[in-house]
């Protein structure tokens, strides 16, 4: 049961020496339920906001918040064209506690809104840049996390197996997120400040212009690319620009899988969700997990969504795509089960294809008499037309992608 909001008022006059409370009302945001919460005005017109955690997960997301916020000094806040909340103080409460900090107003948005307009959308681009514009340093200083592109990987690869063995992932999904961890070239990336936590639900905003950004549990040194990942499933007519934007704000110190990472991390999030119900026993999250995984497995297989593979990485082929695509696991939720009837029936014996080499006789191939090459100078009058012959020659026309190359992807090129 919420605590009284007269409760929580009472209690920011003790965590604030001085404070005096002429005002109090409810506040509730996207994470309604974590929180008991109120927003008080002290005499001078001020607004602070009462929080006290109602389960374990929020209290530790409280504490890494707090020392987000603590890490953020005036000097560093002072580099970001937008308000962040200030710590004022906190009091112990029962087991837990009630923190005060600043309360920013501001209207919040999804993102399908946020990327409405191109104004509204440059701001967001130019939001995210400057966080990861921010100097390295205080991070490290604080005792924030920082972690490397080797532990970036590791950590995806990590979620994965955790996700697979559920048993309700998909295995085409399996498979593509599998070979994106692969891909070396995918994880080439310079390390940045980062938000860690940022979702529409962090941004408030006024007229067209972000003014503040709340919700800094996740700020560490790591892929850039983590704070993109809730833009790559905004469908606003804006998106590119808000993308385009964030991209020449960074100039050239911008990674080109950059956005095919944050499509990745996109994707695993509802890896994550579906993580979350199983560990919660919450039945309608799993199910809702379910279905939003057999939607996503729609679009690879009918190549809507782009690929997560770096220009120099190996993409799957519609055969391997079809082939996995029947082998999806048996234990999922029944709905979502008879919605893949017509794709289990599909046998690849029954799709007339074959291995390339059993279109070969190789006797055939053989060549009776032994070719005299000339490779002098060959460096020097090789031509790109060679060049194309060549990769022609080794097969390389036999491999594409599963999905377009949209201009989300290409944009980081």
């Amino acid at each position: 049961m919420a605590r009284p909001s007269l409760t929580l008022a009472a209690l920011a006059t003790a965590a604030v020496p001085g404070l005096r409370v002429q005002a109090a009302r409810a506040h509730t945001r996207a994470g309604a339920g974590l929180y008991d919460a109120v927003v008080v005005t002290d005499t001078q017109g001020h607004e602070l906001l009462v929080r006290i955690p109602t389960s374990a997960v929020a209290e530790v997301e409280q504490s890494a918040d707090l020392g987000a916020l603590r890490a953020l000094t005036p000097g560093i806040r002072s580099l970001l064209p937008f308000t962040v909340p200030r710590y004022v103080g906190q009091i112990p409460t029962e087991d837990t506690r009630a923190v005060v900090t600043d309360f920013l107003a501001g209207s919040v948005f999804s993102a399908d809104e946020l990327t409405a307009t191109n104004r509204l959308a440059e701001s967001i681009g130019q939001m995210i840049a400057a966080i990861h514009a921010l100097p390295t340093g205080f991070v490290i200083e604080s005792g924030l996390p920082q972690h490397r592109a080797t532990n970036a990987r590791s950590t995806v690869i990590e979620l994965i197996g955790r996700a697979a063995d559920t048993g309700r992932i998909p295995a085409a999904l399996i498979r593509r997120w599998e070979e994106a961890t692969d891909d070396a070239m995918l994880w080439h990336f310079h390390e940045t400040v980062v938000n860690g936590t940022l979702s529409a639900d962090s941004i408030l905003v006024y007229g067209h212009t972000v003014v503040g950004v709340v919700g800094w549990s996740g700020l560490s040194v790591d892929d850039p690319a983590r704070d993109l990942h809730w833009l790559m499933t905004s469908s606003g007519t804006a998106t590119e620009h808000a993308l385009t934007t964030y991209l020449a704000a960074r100039g050239g110190d911008v990674d080109e899988n950059i956005t095919r990472r944050a499509l990745l991390y996109a994707e695993l999030e509802l890896a994550r969700w579906l993580l979350h119900g199983i560990d919660t026993h919450d039945l309608a999250v799993t199910n809702d997990a379910v279905v939003l995984l057999d939607a996503l497995v729609s679009q690879v297989h009918d190549r809507v969504s782009d690929t997560l593979l770096s220009d120099s990485g190996e993409a799957l082929s519609v055969d391997e795509v079809e082939r996995l695509l029947t082998r999806v696991p048996q234990n999922l939720h029944p709905d979502a089960q008879n919605r893949r009837t017509d794709t289990q029936s599909f046998h690849p014996e029954d799709s007339g294809t074959a291995m390339l080499t059993d279109s070969y006789s190789f006797p055939d191939l053989e060549s009776t008499t032994p070719l005299v090459l000339d490779l002098a100078n060959w460096d020097e009058e090789t031509s790109d037309t060679d060049e194309g012959e060549k990769a022609v020659a080794s097969g390389d026309e036999t491999v594409f992608s599963t999905a377009s190359q949209a201009s989300r992807s290409s944009s980081s090129s």
